[in-house]
């Protein structure tokens, strides 16, 4: 075999070899073995998970038991959807002694006052809901219209009215940085929302500035008392202002 045929196989095994290296990262990331950010505990010590009807039956007393701190269960979705597991999973979180808050995916082609009535129908303000509401904004799994960023905003802020009137406490909003590229940022009236980013690399510093109370740091993660997968989150913020957050004293 000639020198080209040599240096043409070396490169053939090279990328398969590579490939091989994607694939096996790839499944290690989507059984939890492995994930991008290992925030550091001393300096993110609250924990917690966003969880829907997709994680099924949850063991909440081992949840709380891995340094879990606070749970956002998945409340509603557009005008119309409720999430059948969220009442057994509030009540249930909350007994293991976690803090609990309820969201809303917030669709893209749904009133904005039509979708807070079924948020609020979804998760009626109890006691137990100790975490300000939140609502999810991204484009992943979302409807496919794209509205203008004025009508986006009325909407927006429509639903943000209502939910805060009835709760009594200012929103959290999640969002990713392709959504709040596109939308959030271009309206200063978000700017008195605090975010709860989605970044699974590291800080977020497209937030530009903005109030930052929760990040999203993994998907796919594994903890015992769940059979899937499941995300995790971080409170920006020490235990005491976590304390103060939810009422505890």
């Amino acid at each position: 075999m000639g020198r080209t045929g040599r240096i043409a196989l070396w490169t053939i095994g090279g990328l398969a070899a590579l490939l091989l290296i994607a694939a096996l990262a790839a499944w290690l990331y989507l059984k939890g073995v492995y994930r991008f950010a290992y925030p550091d505990i001393q300096s993110f010590p609250v924990r917690g998970i966003d969880v829907s009807h997709h994680q099924g039956t949850i063991d909440w007393k081992r949840i709380a038991g891995q340094n879990i701190r606070f749970v956002y269960l998945k409340a509603s979705e557009g005008g119309d959807w409720q999430d059948a597991s969220f009442t057994g999973h509030l009540e249930d979180a909350h007994r293991a002694g976690l803090a609990v808050g309820a969201y809303h995916y917030f669709t893209l082609c749904a009133p904005g006052p039509v979708q807070a009535r079924n948020f609020i129908a979804a998760a009626p303000a109890v006691a137990h809901l100790n975490l300000p509401p939140a609502i999810d904004l991204e484009y992943v799994g979302n409807c496919g219209t794209r509205p203008g960023q004025g009508r986006l905003a009325r909407e927006l802020k429509a639903f943000i009215a209502i939910i805060k009137r009835h709760y009594g406490k200012t929103p959290i909003i999640y969002s990713t940085q392709t959504f709040f590229e596109d939308y959030l940022d271009k309206d200063p009236a978000f700017r008195a929302y605090p975010l709860w980013v989605r970044n699974l690399y590291g800080e977020a510093g497209w937030s530009r500035g903005r109030t930052v109370m929760f990040r999203q740091f993994a998907n796919h993660a594994r903890l015992d008392g769940i059979k899937g997968s499941v995300d995790l989150d971080l409170y920006i913020g020490s235990k005491a202002q976590f304390a103060a957050l939810t009422g505890e004293r």
